[in-house]
């Protein structure tokens, strides 16, 4: 009986040394796929903010350069920004919470959302649209790296504890499509059709 008793205990103890490197390795597995998600996770995102610079730098340019100073006047849009100034905002919103991703001040130019008064002309905010793209893809590019600071902006709705990379850089392509949607109709109100509502 106690050699029964000694040979089921060597079995336990045997057995729960597997269990536990079983265990261990399920938490390293847990930790590795943890990661790869993650930057599938960012590369999802990477992809996401090319289509969204695709549509919205395409609309943006599908206006007619006399037009950006549009504004629908009839109805309930009273004090509502030109189709010009609507994408300087998009796009000074873009660098700023660019810039709280990657750690760094928002730029003196980018004003309080409106972007800078010399920037007027529509090349001169299609260059802004698209260099505040080019930022918002540095900003995705640095999530996940722990040797770039990043800051909360005061622009965004996060506490500062609650402000991550990720979210910075979705609140700004969900802000953008907020425009693009605006911009759209700016766009049929002048009997543009949207590229990407084209055949």
């Amino acid at each position: 009986m106690q050699k029964t008793k000694s040979i089921l205990v060597f079995l336990l103890w045997v057995s729960s040394g597997t269990i536990l490197a079983q265990v261990g390795q399920q938490r390293v597995d847990a930790k590795e796929a943890a990661s790869l998600d993650a930057e599938r996770e960012k590369h999802a995102l990477q992809v996401l903010a090319k289509l969204t610079e695709k549509v919205i730098v395409s609309a943006a340019d599908a206006m007619p350069a006399d037009k950006y100073g549009f504004a629908p006047a009839d109805g309930e849009f009273k004090g509502v920004r030109t189709f010009g100034q609507m994408v300087k905002h998009l796009s000074a919103t873009n660098y700023i919470l660019a810039a709280a991703a990657l750690g760094q001040e928002p730029p003196a130019d980018a004003g309080d959302e409106l972007g800078p008064e010399a920037v007027r002309t529509k090349d001169e905010i299609l260059r802004y649209l698209k260099g505040s793209f080019a930022n918002l893809d540095k900003a995705i590019e640095a999530i996940g790296q722990k040797s770039t600071p990043m800051k909360s902006s005061p622009i965004s709705p996060l506490k500062s504890a609650e402000a991550t990379r990720l979210a910075l850089a979705v609140e700004s392509l969900v802000h953008a499509f907020d425009h693009y949607g605006q911009m759209v109709e700016y766009l049929r109100m002048n009997g543009v059709v949207p590229p990407a509502s084209r055949p």
